[in-house]
């Protein structure tokens, strides 16, 4: 258990994550920061009490100020804004480089020796904006997308097998967003090679679909974005972290020559423990599954260069 983790962001996402993370007893204080004054209050009080009937005696804060954080050992950060209509997909890069760069410098303040997880979106851009405006080694600066790509494409085909998910081994690297990669040539059911089960056309088809995951479930809600999953996969990352499980989770790191790829950051799998990253894992790829890592790992690139303009 760790003493403490914070939450930036009290929206969908945000909220949702402390719930969990309180719901595990991963910390003795989850502290969550909003800018609308008394919404994390609020909502910190009522996730607090529901400890008695979930059985947690994790305490839930709100507040403004940072100052409640200091010294957390873990940031989930989740703030930013979606995009609008008529706002360019550059302009909501800035947009939300602005509130992450901010979120990162106050984090930097009150908790030089903090791991930041990132969510806010673009995932990967906003990781490279928060490992900048911190300062922080990029042990202790990733980013939460293979998580939830992955769970989306282990749904996806244990429905499709009519198998339970607990039997689907899977990772998907890459940028989070059309160009991510699943590994068809790592996906196994109990072991099983994938490819061995199911058409190589019934595959394409879920592989598209765990690509557009994010997009499927927008155009149902019209006005609002995944959270439920999403916050999850943050989750399981915070708990590795805490309890030094040393798992081996596909997340968004700064590239220094793995795979071929460096200074961008892109979803690689990543030993996480108590150091936050400490270790990539280079796995032989494909040669298709190469060409398709760099190629998404270069529109990262192209995006960063939006937030360094």
């Amino acid at each position: 258990m760790l003493g403490k983790v914070a939450v930036v962001g009290a929206g969908n996402v945000g909220a949702t994550a402390a719930q969990r993370l309180a719901e595990k007893n991963l910390a003795r204080t989850v502290v969550m920061i909003d800018v609308v004054e008394g919404v994390p209050q609020g909502k910190g009080l009522d996730q607090w009490q529901s400890g008695p009937i979930e059985g947690f005696d994790t305490r839930v804060i709100g507040n403004q100020s940072y100052d409640d954080a200091a010294d957390a050992e873990v940031f989930v950060v989740t703030a930013g804004i979606a995009r609008k209509p008529g706002m360019s997909r550059d302009d909501l890069v800035k947009t939300n480089a602005g509130i992450v760069r901010s979120v990162a410098e106050q984090i930097a303040r009150v908790a030089p020796k903090a791991i930041v997880v990132v969510v806010s979106n673009p995932l990967d851009v906003m990781c490279y904006v928060a490992m900048k405006a911190t300062g922080f080694p990029r042990e202790r600066v990733i980013g939460m997308a293979g998580v939830l790509d992955t769970a989306r494409y282990r749904m996806f085909l244990a429905e499709a097998l009519d198998v339970s998910v607990e039997d689907i081994q899977a990772m998907v690297l890459g940028g989070h967003g059309d160009t991510m990669v699943p590994l068809v040539s790592y996906t196994t059911v109990s072991g099983i090679p994938v490819t061995q089960l199911i058409d190589q056309r019934k595959l394409d088809a879920i592989v598209d679909r765990a690509r557009n995951g994010g997009a499927e479930i927008v155009g149902f809600l019209k006005t609002g974005s995944a959270y439920y999953a999403p916050s999850a996969a943050a989750v399981q990352m915070v708990e590795a972290i805490a309890l030094d499980k040393r798992r081996i989770l596909p997340c968004s790191a700064w590239l220094q020559g793995e795979f071929g790829l460096k200074d961008v950051f892109c979803g690689v799998p990543c030993k996480l423990g108590r150091g936050g990253l400490e270790r990539i894992v280079e796995i032989a790829l494909t040669d298709a599954e190469r060409a398709a890592l760099h190629q998404s790992a270069e529109a990262v690139r192209a995006t960063q260069a939006v937030v360094d303009g």
